[in-house]
C-alpha cells in the first residue's frame, strides 16, 4: 500500500508542478517573460527606426554634469554596413532633437521616453552635437538650464533601462 501511496503522491506532485497556478514564483516568471517580450519588441522596433542591427551594435547612454551622450558602436570593427547606418542615424538624431523632433525614440519604444517632452519644450536651451567615434558615433547633449538638465538625465535613465545597457545612472564629471 505504501508504494502505491508514494507513487500517487509523486504523480500528484509532478502534475501540480506543471500548473502555473500552483507555482509560488509564477507571477515573477510571468513578469520576467513580459519584460523579455517588451525588450524583444523594443529591439525589433529599434532596428526599423534606427536602420541598424541592435544585436550587432552596442548602445551607451552616459550622463554628464552638463547633459549626456548617446553613443552607439559596432561590435565587429569590420562591420561597415552597421557603422555607416549608426553614423547616419545619430547625425539625423542630433538634427531632429535640436528641432524638438523625438519621433525616432517614440517609434523605438512605442511611447515617448521620460524626459523627452521637457527636452522638446527646452529645445532652444539644449545643444546636440554629432561626433564620429572609432567604430561608431555619439550625440553629445548639453545645457546650462537646470530644468533641461533634469530632463536630459531622465531621458538617459530611461534609455539605460529600456535598452538594458547596464550603464551607470551616475553622471561623469
Amino acid at each position: 500500500m505504501q508504494p502505491l501511496l508514494a507513487l500517487t503522491l509523486a504523480a500528484a506532485w509532478i502534475v501540480a508542478g506543471g500548473d502555473p497556478a500552483t507555482c509560488p514564483q509564477h507571477a515573477e516568471h510571468a513578469a520576467q517573460k513580459e519584460k523579455d517580450q517588451r525588450f524583444a519588441d523594443t529591439k525589433a522596433r529599434g532596428a526599423r527606426a534606427m536602420g541598424f542591427d541592435q544585436d550587432r551594435t552596442t548602445h551607451k547612454f552616459v550622463k554628464h554634469e552638463d547633459g549626456g551622450a548617446i553613443e552607439v558602436t559596432v561590435n565587429d570593427p569590420k562591420d561597415a554596413v552597421n557603422l555607416s547606418a549608426i553614423r547616419k542615424h545619430l547625425r539625423q538624431i542630433a538634427q531632429d532633437f535640436a528641432q524638438g523632433d523625438f519621433r525616432s525614440p517614440l517609434a523605438t519604444h512605442a511611447e515617448l521616453p521620460a524626459g523627452a517632452a521637457a527636452m522638446q519644450a527646452a529645445k532652444d536651451k539644449i545643444t546636440y552635437r554629432f561626433e564620429e567615434l572609432p567604430g561608431g558615433a555619439r550625440v553629445r547633449i548639453a545645457t546650462r538650464d537646470p530644468e533641461a538638465l533634469k530632463a536630459i538625465h531622465e531621458f538617459m535613465g530611461y534609455q539605460v533601462r529600456e535598452h538594458r545597457t547596464g550603464d551607470t545612472t551616475e553622471h561623469k564629471h
